[in-house]
């Protein structure tokens, strides 16, 4: 197992695919020690998983993501630990956080138009006993997701217009 298991942690939240090789030679480590130092982090559940970052507006499929704002009253001696497992269980969530401050959960949800995750947030949060108000706000324009800019070539459309 590697010492400086945070450094390779960090390696791999930047670039899920980079080589055992290159990860060992960032590191000063072999290939077979971060080989082994990733299987422990993952029966630790410390690595949970492994996704790519897509930018779907370069894509033709269309694609709606949300921020939900919920208030909820907590479950007794359970606290948000509930209601939180009812709602991660749609497959519409996509992340759902804790939060301090002016509301009690944060959710990202995922549908394919705006109406779909009205209709979500209607029929399935908003109805919830525990649920005392929500706030969508639609997301318009990805900038940057976990560490990734997504860049728009920026093409001169207009005609030449020539005398």
């Amino acid at each position: 197992m590697i010492e400086n298991s945070e450094k390779l942690l960090e390696l791999l939240e930047k670039d899920g695919e980079i080589s055992l090789e290159t990860a060992a030679a960032m590191l000063g480590a072999t290939a077979a020690e971060v080989a082994e130092t990733i299987d422990e982090l993952k029966k630790q559940q410390i690595i949970v998983g492994k996704s790519a970052i897509i930018n779907w507006e370069r894509t033709q499929w269309e694609n709606v993501n949300a921020i939900i704002e919920l208030k909820v009253t907590p479950h007794r001696n359970l606290g948000f630990d509930r209601i939180a497992e009812r709602i991660y269980q749609y497959p519409q969530v996509k992340s759902l956080y804790l939060m301090s401050g002016g509301y009690d959960l944060a959710l990202v949800v995922e549908g394919k138009t705006m109406k779909e995750i009205a209709f979500f947030v209607a029929d399935h949060l908003a109805s919830m006993e525990a649920v005392i108000s929500t706030a969508t706000h639609f997301v318009l324009k990805k900038y940057k997701e976990r560490g990734v800019m997504f860049k728009s070539e920026n093409k001169d459309d207009r005609e030449v217009i020539t005398i």
